[in-house]
């Protein structure tokens, strides 16, 4: 980093969800190319136990479209709408996941998102040996363990699920540049004991408060108890208030999910130390506006010879 360049992170939410489609391997590829400090990214279970990159608990139709069933006769087909934990790695890999479906005519996902047909459901061992492969040791990886305790019928065992990340991330050499996020505060506080040095981001929402119980006035002091070590709120929730009382409890703050640069520079000015966003494109101009340190995009994969 420039002597006197503020560093306040870009996380490429999903990747790029604005751009591409939405953890894929290439949307990811094309986001470490575009250039972010952070590639953010959303993990669930298999029935086979296979970590997959998905953002819902069940099988999206908005993302997700079936092309045909694994076997003839399957009866699990269609797949979409279907519990991820209830179907295994070969049947989900079935699905294309490279054409954003709109759910209404003016998603704006839709509108903005260059399409990749035929893209299949990765493995989050995939998505590791491509960061590994683009030599993309300047990027953090932040994996998200999609878990809801409110329903335990689609969510995995957190001890378990946490210690699968774990591994995972261990067997690629990626511990160190990592980080693991989750609105459920069962799975930051079993990491924290697990992997001390790897940072965890506590994930906050209005709607998902109540998980963690009676919290208080301060949910910053509430989180780092838990132990993280960032505190990841929603950006409605971010006043001056917020980020005093982070301060006050040792935490950074990287606020989600922020498209809009007006947004965006109203969080930098409050002291975020972290912009999640859909569209990193549109934060590198604001970016290179304030004079902040710029993410260098990663040089693009050559071709293999054949």
């Amino acid at each position: 980093m420039v002597p006197g360049v503020l560093r306040v992170e870009i996380h490429g939410h999903r990747g790029a969800r604005g751009l591409w489609p939405e953890n894929t391997l290439p949307g990811l590829s094309r986001t470490m190319e575009l250039g972010v400090h952070a590639l953010e990214l959303d993990v669930a279970l298999t029935s086979d136990r296979r970590l997959v990159l998905t953002h819902d608990l069940t099988v999206s139709a908005v993302t997700s479209a079936d092309t045909r069933p694994l076997t003839a006769g399957d009866p699990d087909f269609p797949y979409v709408g279907k519990p991820i934990n209830g179907l295994n790695l070969a049947q989900l890999r079935m699905l294309d996941v490279g054409v954003r479906l709109p759910r209404h005519p003016d998603d704006p996902f839709a509108l903005t998102q260059v399409a990749v047909p035929d893209t299949r459901m990765p493995t989050l061992g995939a998505v590791l040996g491509l960061v590994n492969a683009y030599e993309a040791d300047g990027v953090r990886l932040h994996v998200e363990l999609k878990s809801d305790p409110t329903r335990p019928e689609l969510t995995p065992d957190p001890e378990l699920f946490t210690d699968l990340v774990l591994d995972e991330l261990d067997r690629h050499g990626r511990l160190d540049n990592a980080a693991i996020l989750s609105f459920d505060w069962r799975i930051i506080a079993h990491a924290a004991k697990k992997a001390r040095d790897t940072r965890r981001f506590a994930l906050i929402e209005l709607d998902t408060l109540h998980w963690h119980g009676c919290l208080g006035d301060d949910i910053p002091a509430a989180a780092a108890a838990a132990g993280a070590t960032t505190l990841s709120p929603e950006h409605v929730m971010v006043d001056e208030a917020l980020m005093a009382q982070c301060a006050a409890a040792g935490l950074d703050a990287a606020v989600w999910t922020v498209n809009d640069p007006a947004l965006a520079a109203r969080m930098l000015d409050l002291g975020v130390a972290g912009v999640v966003t859909d569209y990193p494109d549109r934060m590198r101009k604001l970016w290179a506006e304030r004079g902040l340190d710029l993410p260098k995009p990663v040089r693009p994969l050559k071709p293999v010879a054949v």
